[in-house]
C-alpha cells in the first residue's frame, strides 16, 4: 500500500516537473524569438499542412438583378525595371549652363541635355524685426502706434514657425530637446533646455482648448478602437525613480481621429471616465479593465483578431499542428479582408462578403476550437491560445455584422508606434502634467498622419491663427479640417 502511495506521489511529482519543463521551454522559445527572430507576425504555412482557401463563387451561377460582387485576388503585374522618379515639380530650380569648351564660333544649337540633381540648403534661423513707428498728433498731442500682431507667446521672443519646428522635431521626428539644442548651436544660436520647456508649456496652454475639442469629437463617434501603452514618468517624491503611467489611445477609424489620454495607472478608471458618455461600439484587446464598461453601460464590444493570432503564433513551438491549423483559418479571414480592401468595396459590399465567406470559416473554426479545448492542457501555450479565443468568441466574430467594423486593432497599434520610438529617445516624462501634454501632442500629430496632413504646416497655421480664433469655432482648426493654403 505504501509502495503504491509512494509511486503515486512520484508520478505526481514527475508530471509537475514535466509541466514546468514545458513552461520554461516555451519561455525560452519566446525570449529567443524576441531577441533573434523576425518581428513580423505573418504566417506562412508549410506546403504539407496548408489548408485550402474557400471556394470562389461559381461563375456559372445565374445572374441576379443586382451586380454580383466577385471575390478574387488581383493578379500581380510583372516586375518592371526600376525607373528613376522625376524630382518634385514644385521645388525651385537653380539653373546653370555649361557650354562645351570645344564649341567653334558660329556653331548652331541643335538641342540640349538636362540633368537634375537634388541639393540641400541647411535650414536657417532669422530674426523677424517688427518696427512700429510712433506718431504724435500736432493738434491733440495724442500718440498713435501700429497694432502689434497677435503672437503665440505674448511678450515672448519665439515665433510660430520656430515653435512649430521644435514640436514637430520632437514629437514627429523624435529629436529630444538636448539634440535640438546641439543643432541650433551649429547655427551659433544658443538656447537653454529651460527655454524650450517654457515655450512648450506656453504652446500647450494655447492648444488646450483645441485638444478638448478633439476629445469631444472622438467621444461622439459611433465606433472606437482602444488600446494602452506604458510611459515612464519621473517620480517627484523619490529621487531618481520613475513611475509607470499609461497613455490610453482612442481611435475613430471612420472619421480618422485619434486621442491619447494619459492616466497614472492602468486601472479601469481611465477608460471608464473617458467613455462615460460614449454610446457606440468599442473594439479592444482582451484586457479585463474594459469589462467594467460592459457591466456599467452595456457597450457592445469587438475583440481583436490580431491578438488571437498572436497567441497561436507563440504556440507554434508547443503544438505545431494545432497552431498551424488555427493560423490557417485566421489567414483565410485576412485574405478576404485584404482582397476587399484592394477592391475598395463599400461597407454594404464588405458586410455581404463577410456574411457569405467569413462567417462559414468562423463557424468551422469554432467547432474545431470546442473539440480541441478538452484535449489540451489549459496552461500550455496552445491551451492558452484556444481559451483566449473562445473566451472572446462573441466579440471576435462581431465584426462580420457591420462592414464599417475592422477585423483587428492594428490601426490603433500603428498610431502608438511614435510613442514607442519617443520612449527610446527621451526615456521618460518629467511629471504627470508633462505626460498629459505629451498625450496632447501625440493626439494632434497622429490625427495629422491619418489625414495625410503636413504636421509642420498645420501647427504653423494653428499657432498663427489660434490667439484670435473664436472659441465656438475652435474645431475648424483640427487637423482633419485643415486645408493647406496654396
Amino acid at each position: 500500500m505504501e509502495d503504491q502511495k509512494a509511486s503515486f506521489v512520484a508520478q505526481e511529482k514527475y508530471d509537475q516537473l514535466e509541466s514546468e519543463v514545458v513552461h520554461l521551454r516555451q519561455q525560452l522559445s519566446e525570449l529567443q524569438r524576441m531577441i533573434f527572430g523576425a518581428k513580423s507576425e505573418r504566417f506562412i504555412p508549410s506546403a504539407s499542412n496548408q489548408i485550402p482557401l474557400f471556394e470562389l463563387p461559381n461563375q456559372k451561377e445565374e445572374q441576379t438583378e443586382e451586380q454580383e460582387i466577385s471575390y478574387s485576388r488581383k493578379t500581380k503585374k510583372e516586375k518592371e525595371q526600376p525607373v528613376r522618379a522625376l524630382l518634385a515639380a514644385h521645388l525651385p530650380r537653380k539653373e546653370e549652363v555649361i557650354e562645351p569648351e570645344e564649341k567653334e564660333e558660329g556653331s548652331k544649337k541643335i538641342g540640349e541635355e538636362i540633368t537634375e540633381i537634388l541639393e540641400y540648403n541647411p535650414a536657417k534661423l532669422y530674426v523677424r524685426r517688427i518696427v512700429r513707428p510712433k506718431y504724435v498728433s500736432p493738434e491733440t498731442g495724442s500718440i498713435v502706434i501700429g497694432t502689434l500682431p497677435s503672437l503665440p507667446i505674448p511678450k515672448g521672443n519665439a515665433g510660430a514657425s520656430l515653435l512649430a519646428h521644435i514640436q514637430v522635431s520632437k514629437w514627429v521626428d523624435h529629436l529630444p530637446y538636448y539634440r535640438q539644442i546641439q543643432i541650433f548651436k551649429r547655427s551659433e544660436v544658443r538656447l537653454n533646455k529651460s527655454t524650450l520647456n517654457g515655450w512648450f508649456n506656453a504652446s500647450c496652454n494655447l492648444l488646450e482648448p483645441l485638444y478638448q475639442s478633439l476629445v469631444k469629437a472622438v467621444q461622439s463617434q459611433a465606433y472606437l478602437q482602444a488600446d494602452e501603452s506604458s510611459i515612464r514618468v519621473q517620480d517627484k517624491d523619490k529621487q531618481g525613480a520613475t513611475h509607470t503611467g499609461f497613455h490610453w489611445v482612442y481611435h475613430a477609424p471612420l472619421s480618422r481621429l485619434v486621442v491619447f489620454d494619459y492616466q497614472p495607472t492602468r486601472s479601469s478608471r481611465g477608460p471608464t471616465a473617458f467613455l462615460q458618455n460614449f454610446e457606440g461600439t468599442l473594439q479592444t484587446d482582451g484586457y479585463t479593465a474594459y469589462n467594467e464598461l460592459v457591466k456599467a453601460k452595456g457597450i457592445p464590444f469587438l475583440a481583436c483578431m490580431a491578438h488571437a493570432r498572436r497567441y497561436f503564433e507563440k504556440a507554434l513551438d508547443n503544438d505545431q499542428f494545432r497552431a498551424q491549423y488555427a493560423l490557417s483559418k485566421i489567414q483565410e479571414l485576412y485574405t478576404l479582408e485584404r482582397t476587399m480592401k484592394e477592391e475598395e468595396l463599400n461597407s454594404v459590399q464588405t458586410q455581404d462578403l463577410r456574411q457569405r465567406y467569413a462567417l462559414p470559416i468562423l463557424e468551422e473554426w469554432k467547432i474545431w476550437l470546442d473539440g480541441q479545448q478538452v484535449r489540451v492542457t489549459p496552461k500550455s501555450p496552445i491551451g492558452k491560445a484556444i481559451n483566449y479565443t473562445l473566451n472572446l468568441w462573441s466579440r471576435l466574430i462581431r465584426y462580420v455584422e457591420d462592414g464599417n467594423y475592422l477585423i483587428d486593432n492594428n490601426p490603433i497599434e500603428n498610431t502608438i508606434r511614435p510613442l514607442a520610438l519617443g520612449r527610446k529617445n527621451y526615456l521618460f516624462a518629467g511629471s504627470h502634467q508633462a505626460a498629459q501634454r505629451a498625450a496632447m501632442m501625440y493626439s494632434f500629430f497622429a490625427t495629422c498622419k491619418l489625414n495625410q496632413v503636413n504636421p509642420y504646416k498645420w501647427l504653423l497655421h494653428v499657432l498663427t491663427k489660434i490667439p484670435d480664433h473664436k472659441i465656438n469655432q475652435i474645431h475648424l482648426l483640427l487637423p482633419h479640417n485643415f486645408i493647406e493654403p496654396k
